[in-house]
């Protein structure tokens, strides 16, 4: 990030507010409005934060008009394609690749933290057989921190605390499904790797002889990858604004898992399957279907298209598009529900209306087909996404707490509400 002497001015009630101008490392551009309320007395209205930068980070960089994804520099194409997920973790949490020696030492450490308290299983008895694996999954985040309070020192070994949270989340995810189909749990084995330990605890079972495929492994290795940081977006923020507060990282990633849940954020791969399920299901063409997404008055949406910050292809959709087409190809599965999504995207992108607007196909739009053919049902999408973007949460949580800018998250707001109206006594009140 530099600092140079360019400078912005805004032009309030005939007083001239000079503000310094900020330019990051990809050249993009911001104007530091830290003094504007000291200044002018005003504040900036954006809902949303769209044209708001929150903090600095030399974590991930989202291009839109390029499509470009980098985690700490490398583009997310070479990183999906040569590193495995606990690499790729340790590169976000480091900020360096880690070299044999650090990935042994690493992997050690994914194994050591494993398994779940033994206490910690009551929790999983507890819950209705229908809980939702998303809401079981932050309660249980959550509660890591009574078993391990020595989240709260902020001396702890930063990679104690990853990989504790790291390798137990997976095995969480994995007994959260077990306890909704009633099946008994599979324990972690430090024999496999990441993936394939969390393949196997998902699908195994003492009448399922489960073979894990390392092609298959490969693959979940690419998909959560794809998903292991993407900016400032809605549950990293609130990662940080929780983070902010002074919360542990458990506490931050379970506000951030929560807000991962909304079916605009984390949920819109399962929105994105259903939709296709549907559209099945009643037989619309593909026309039919194109013609009802451009027609404002029809509530019905063509959900994976277009992103709130890529103004071209998603890169991470390239990649699951080609991903997909590996999976069912290996499975030797006729899916056609791929088919009527090659069909929607082909369609689409030789509509003008799709191409005017940069209504691309996003990431939602082809993991939801992968994770299907795979075997997982759609309430575990959600906790997929969670899974591959631990790594960036924590990284994220890493930063805010090291950065000497940062300061508890506060956004201000323009009040619509009544100035002090007359005070009637309780009973005096029609």
């Amino acid at each position: 990030m530099t600092n140079e002497t360019k400078t912005a001015e805004l032009h309030v009630d005939g007083k001239t507010i000079t503000m310094p101008m900020m330019e990051d490392n990809a050249g993009f551009r911001a104007v530091d409005i830290r003094t504007l309320w000291r200044d002018a007395r005003v504040y900036t209205y954006d809902p949303g934060f769209g044209c708001t930068v929150s903090c600095q980070s030399a974590i991930s960089h989202v291009d839109g008009e390029k499509g470009q994804l980098l985690y700490r520099g490398y583009p997310v194409e070479v990183l999906t394609e040569h590193c495995t997920f606990v690499e790729v973790a340790y590169l976000l949490i480091h900020g360096v690749l880690p070299n044999q020696a650090q990935m042994e030492k690493f992997s050690d450490l994914f194994n050591s933290h494993s398994m779940i308290h033994e206490d910690m299983r009551t929790f999983f008895r507890r819950y209705p057989e229908r809980a939702h694996p998303m809401a079981v999954l932050s309660a249980m985040v959550v509660s890591l921190s009574s078993f391990y309070p020595e989240v709260d020192k902020t001396d702890e070994d930063i990679d104690m605390a990853a990989t504790r949270l790291l390798s137990k989340l997976r095995t969480i995810a994995a007994f959260s499904y077990k306890k909704s189909i009633g099946e008994p749990i599979s324990q972690p084995s430090h024999k496999l790797s990441y993936c394939a330990n969390f393949l196997n605890m998902m699908f195994s079972s003492p009448v399922v002889d489960y073979q894990i495929d390392p092609i298959i492994v490969r693959v979940m290795n690419q998909l959560l990858v794809l998903h292991a940081d993407h900016g400032q977006n809605c549950s990293t923020s609130t990662v940080r604004m929780v983070g902010s507060s002074g919360a542990n990282l458990y506490a931050s990633v379970c506000a951030g898992i929560c807000a991962l849940w909304g079916p605009l954020h984390g949920g819109a791969n399962q929105e994105v399957v259903e939709m296709l399920e549907r559209i099945h299901r009643e037989g619309c063409s593909v026309d039919k279907v194109i013609e009802q997404a451009k027609d404002k008055t029809n509530p019905r949406r063509l959900m994976g298209f277009g992103h709130r910050i890529y103004k071209t292809y998603d890169p991470r959709a390239a990649i699951a598009k080609k991903i997909c087409h590996e999976v069912l190809a290996r499975l030797g599965k006729q899916d056609p529900l791929l088919d009527l999504a090659l069909g929607l995207e082909a369609k689409a992108l030789a509509d003008p209306y799709f191409v005017e607007r940069k209504l691309y196909p996003n990431v939602d739009f082809y993991t939801g087909i992968i994770y299907r053919a795979m075997g997982f049902p759609t309430d575990m999408f959600t906790v997929l996404f969670a899974l591959g973007r631990l790594p960036g949460w924590i990284a994220q949580w890493q930063e805010l707490k090291r950065d000497p800018h940062q300061r508890i998250g506060r956004p201000m707001q323009l009040y619509t509400g009544p100035m002090q109206p007359a005070f009637v006594p309780i009973d005096q009140r029609t």
